[in-house]
């Protein structure tokens, strides 16, 4: 990355100052309660893409949801925000009632609903909705549910093309996969619990939830990648479903899958000119000269790694570049990596809000900042999909864009339609110590 100054304007709606960048914590995949079985502090009705006027209130250690005046519902939400994420949680309708479980809520494109329609005619529990039904459940709600009673309820949403898992009772009772590019959709939401309203139910029926808890994921979910322990640090492998779906590692001892230099340019092995890999993590030195060039090329991938920064550290990851010669954050893309935290107080000069790590560099910004701690791990994810690019950070997606919509110069429309991915070596002489960026656990799935 040049720091020189570069104008570009980014479409409005993606644009944030960096004064309303939402500070947010990383990626633990650890439970974290969401309820605190006495009040409804961390939750509004407000905020989503269904408000209405419920009544929301605690009864007996569980949050109650009740018709509003006039027979109205409405949806109670997380005040934070989820992109994937594993939910748990107990629910006991009264018979008949309407509820359901809400993901990716947000007043500006579509989430999904898991309903837990409990009614004798028509009523679907484990059904998959979005402003109608993305697949039914004819089935659960007379051989799984219980009524009147509490029943065990999972909701597991991943993916930048949003995936929906349910299961109720231990018993999985749906999976849907929005097919790939579906527009229309929310990229990130709050979580909501349902009153539906306008049901003919007997008065004062209810919908009680209790034992709420969520635990983030990455934004492609587990399935691919197992984890184990390697040196006592926690890496992650191949798992046989992430192999069979195409998932390949792109580290190894040898770097066998990179070259070393420059576009157009005379191109070495790796570990000729100063990168080493040492217990499965790349160091992309902090000196010198001589980019990571993929020896394959790419059109569509999913791509994710690790990452950790040095303090003034300044990089990034190339996608779909020209081989041939040209500044790769031209002719293709460049995903920025940078030590947030520090670099401008040390320079003193002023970021562009499309230089923060995860921006698309000289066209898009991040929507949140998420960058851990400098020294502590990082996960990208990436989704390049024709003219779709997808990017999230330690679980919290950035921006999901059609890069042809972007004002940036050249238009990415004018740049080559594939091309090699790599990792960009620059030169930082603020560094202190051999190593700029650590990567580890990087794997890609080429896609159709």
């Amino acid at each position: 990355m040049s720091l020189r100054p570069f104008i570009v304007r980014c479409c409005a709606a993606l644009v944030v100052a960096s004064s309303t960048l939402i500070a947010q914590q990383p990626l633990a995949q650890q439970w974290k309660s969401l309820f605190d079985g006495s009040t409804l502090e961390g939750w509004t009705d407000r905020g989503g893409r269904y408000d209405g006027d419920a009544v929301w209130t605690v009864e007996d250690g569980a949050i109650t949801g009740r018709v509003g005046a006039n027979g109205v519902g409405g949806l109670l939400y997380t005040t934070d925000v989820f992109a994937s994420f594993d939910v748990e949680l107990q629910a006991r309708l009264d018979w008949p009632f309407d509820s359901g479980v809400f993901v990716r809520m947000w007043p500006e494109g579509k989430g999904g609903q898991v309903t837990l329609d409990a009614h004798p005619r028509g009523g679907e529990v484990g059904a998959i909705y979005a402003d109608g039904f993305l697949q039914h459940n004819t089935w659960a709600r007379d051989t799984v549910w219980k009524r009147a009673e509490w029943n065990d309820v999972r909701v597991r949403c991943t993916g930048f093309d949003m995936r929906i898992e349910a299961w109720v009772n231990g018993v999985k009772v749906s999976d849907h996969t929005l097919a790939p590019n579906t527009a229309g959709y929310a990229p990130r939401g709050r979580i909501g619990i349902q009153v539906h309203g306008n049901r003919d139910d007997p008065p004062g029926h209810r919908a009680q939830f209790r034992s709420i808890r969520v635990r983030r994921l990455d934004v492609f979910g587990d399935d691919a990648f197992a984890p184990h322990v390697a040196g006592g640090d926690q890496r992650t492998q191949l798992s046989v479903s992430g192999r069979s779906a195409g998932w390949v590692a792109l580290i190894d001892d040898e770097l066998g899958e990179w070259w070393s230099g420059s576009a157009g340019g005379e191109l070495t092995p790796p570990l000729a000119s100063g990168y080493r890999v040492e217990d499965g993590v790349l160091h992309v030195p902090s000196r010198g000269s001589g980019n990571l060039i993929s020896r394959r090329e790419l059109r569509n991938a999913r791509m994710r790694f690790d990452f950790k920064l040095a303090r003034m550290a300044n990089g990034g990851v190339f996608l779909r570049s020209d081989r041939a010669g040209g500044n790769p954050s031209y002719t293709g893309a460049e995903v920025q990596l940078l030590d947030d935290h520090n670099w401008e107080s040390v320079t003193g000069s002023t970021l562009e809000k499309w230089q923060f790590t995860g921006s698309l560099y000289g066209a898009v910004a991040p929507e949140v900042s998420v960058l851990a701690p400098i020294g502590e791990w990082n996960t990208m994810e990436l989704l390049y999909r024709g003219s779709r690019l997808a990017v999230a950070l330690n679980g919290h997606v950035l921006y999901d864009v059609d890069t042809h919509t972007v004002t940036a110069e050249p238009p990415f429309a004018e740049r080559v339609a594939h091309g090699f991915f790599g990792m960009q070596r620059y030169s930082a002489p603020d560094v202190e110590g051999d190593t700029a960026v650590w990567v580890r656990n990087a794997y890609l799935q080429p896609l159709p």
